[in-house]
């Protein structure tokens, strides 16, 4: 009988660069989330080194003297793999590669394995094949050859297994396909969405791992997995919501933020991302357990600011809670963050002032107005029905007094329409004395 091994975690050395102006502790606060990466993807980390540098080396990152002393170190210890905690050229990647002789791998390539891992659904697939191609196109070199199915492991999920000994044409080729296949895609989501505008729409966004799925769930019901590691969801899922007996919403939960984030991982998940996008509020969920809570909050906001959604209404939902021992950080948040929820999804602690918060905060965005229609306006009175709250309703032999409310934004589709139906009645009249 033959034994077969094993398959064991690869082994993992991580590098970051801290510019002598900047801290210390933030650059290993960020060296340790690459570890959280690295683990996600299925890594132990062995060793985590910082270089403190000026600038980044153009051939080397770490500069040539450096990478050499790693070099040995990889080889004395038996790393798999080197994680650079920043995006390398090609050319360094190339001469990492020729140098260590192991698979190098940049943050945005981990985050794009993560992906690959984490994505289920057929959407989710295709943004993160259309990112990693559009990342592996500049990158087709030698340092590539690791990508193949004999390697496995990190940094080999996805199209790399089946494209790396396609030519650039064939890829560019794939990256249109796909562009065409996500452009329907978001033409269809665009069609659900069109469904949704009569309801008042939610979005949670946030910092990964900051409990955004956890919230999801408890405030839906819903089954989305959560998970206690980095990306654990990937698609988009929306569900409606009571808030109370008289208000119900829509509610969307969708993929977390990090700092670094590829660009064209954030161009390729446009789709996916549009939830946050059309929402008419955003429930910012902020771990705020974590030492650098407020470094990711910034992260998330500024993120928010590029897609577009820096004037939505923006309610800060500080998560976990239950978690934090020391009082006085509980106090500092009460006072830096006046208008922020404090809650644990997990322990369900001050979730109805959530949904307090919430309505009071619809409510502000609502108006109530009055309007007469002539009884006979049947079309018009069932579409201010479907699109507000109808509070009363008073009838004459002629004509119907309606009583609702509505969002800004809906009362101002009411006006047009009734606008209209003045303009069409006018024209019909006239056509009528013009017959007669």
């Amino acid at each position: 009988m033959i034994e077969i091994p094993k398959k064991t975690k690869e082994r993992a050395m991580l590098v970051a660069i801290n510019p002598r102006e900047a801290s210390r502790d933030l650059t290993e606060e960020h060296l340790s989330e690459l570890e959280e990466l690295a683990n996600t993807a299925g890594a132990d980390t062995v060793f985590k080194i910082v270089q403190s540098k000026n600038r980044f080396d153009p051939a080397y990152y770490i500069g040539k003297g450096k990478a050499e002393e790693l070099a040995q170190l990889v080889e004395f210890n038996d790393i798999d793999i080197v994680i650079f905690d920043d995006d390398l050229t090609p050319v360094q990647v190339r001469n990492l590669e020729k140098l260590f002789n192991k698979k190098i791998l940049d943050r945005s390539g981990l985050i794009l394995d993560i992906f690959a891992l984490r994505a289920k659904t057929k959407e989710a697939k295709t943004q993160v094949e259309l990112a990693q191609l559009e990342y592996m196109l500049p990158r087709l070199t030698r340092a590539w050859t690791h990508l193949s199915k004999q390697y496995g492991g990190i940094g080999t999920k996805g199209p790399g297994e089946t494209q790396i000994e396609t030519d650039r044409r064939l890829i560019r080729n794939r990256i249109s396909h796909l562009k065409d296949k996500l452009k329907k895609i978001e033409s269809q989501r665009a069609t659900q969405s069109s469904g949704r505008k009569n309801y008042v729409r939610i979005s949670l966004a946030g910092y990964t791992n900051a409990g955004k799925s956890t919230l999801f769930n408890l405030l839906t019901s819903a089954d989305v997995f959560a998970e206690d590691k980095l990306f654990a969801t990937l698609d988009s899922t929306t569900r409606a919501m009571e808030l109370n007996s008289k208000q119900k919403v829509l509610i969307s939960d969708t993929v977390g933020f990090i700092r670094k984030l590829p660009p064209h991982l954030i161009a390729s998940f446009k789709s996916t991302l549009n939830e946050v996008r059309d929402a008419d509020i955003i429930l910012h969920i902020i771990d705020m357990s974590h030492p650098y809570y407020e470094d990711q909050l910034k992260v998330v906001d500024e993120t928010l600011k590029e897609f577009g959604s820096a004037t939505k209404i923006d309610i800060k939902v500080f998560n976990k809670v239950d978690a934090i021992e020391d009082k006085s950080k509980i106090a500092y948040i009460r006072n830096r963050y006046p208008d922020g929820v404090i809650i644990s999804a997990s322990k369900g602690i001050n979730i109805s002032k959530l949904k307090t918060k919430l309505v009071n905060v619809i409510e502000k965005s609502y108006v109530e107005e009055e309007v007469n229609l002539p009884i006979e306006e049947n079309k018009l009175i069932a579409n201010i029905h479907s699109i507000a709250e109808v509070l009363s309703k008073k009838y004459d032999d002629r004509s119907v007094a309606i009583k609702y409310r509505t969002s800004r934004e809906n009362s101002e589709k009411i006006r047009k329409m009734m606008n209209k139906e003045k303009v069409q009645n006018e024209k019909r009249a006239v056509k009528k004395y013009k017959l007669n």
